[in-house]
């Protein structure tokens, strides 16, 4: 699987596999196409694309290869970080940018405060922040910034 290796090579092995578990539990395997909690349609560990039919199935291989593909896409968000980061650190902020964007990631106070030398338990609290989709509280979000948090100032 070359997504996976390229993974591995933007952010090395212990946070690529904190990336890909964190990102597989909180979005969970479901191999046919479906209406996210805002509408959106999504598959397999949460691939979001507006182009995909309601109802269409993939196997376990394609959605593997999705979840590596959108994680090494979602991997550009560290390169807003400009200070050396842990591989916990690496894996919260790509788990994060999968749900939010790289754009939101680098344009968000967590990233300033990082570049501006705050300490790693500061910054990495602005991810609970982010629990909002569709414009409610959605108590998945909750968890997965509280998990995404400890990630972090681990």
């Amino acid at each position: 699987m070359m997504s996976k290796a390229k993974l591995v090579s933007m952010i090395g092995a212990a946070a690529a596999a904190l990336a890909v578990s964190t990102v597989a539990y909180f979005e969970g395997y479901v191999p046919v196409v479906y209406a996210d909690p805002i509408g959106r349609m999504a598959v397999c560990y949460g691939h979001d694309d507006q182009m995909l039919r309601l109802g269409e199935r993939y196997t376990r291989e394609q959605c593997e290869t999705l979840l590596a593909d959108d994680l090494v896409k979602h991997a550009a968000a560290l390169d807003c970080f400009k200070r050396p980061l842990t591989d916990g650190q690496k894996a919260a902020i790509v788990s994060f940018a999968f749900n939010v964007g790289a754009g939101a990631v680098c344009k968000s106070t967590m990233a300033r405060k990082a570049n501006a030398g705050y300490p790693s338990v500061e910054w990495c609290s602005e991810l609970k922040r982010w629990t909002l989709a569709g414009g409610r509280v959605l108590p998945g979000l909750v968890k997965r910034r509280e998990a995404e948090y400890r990630l972090c100032t681990s």
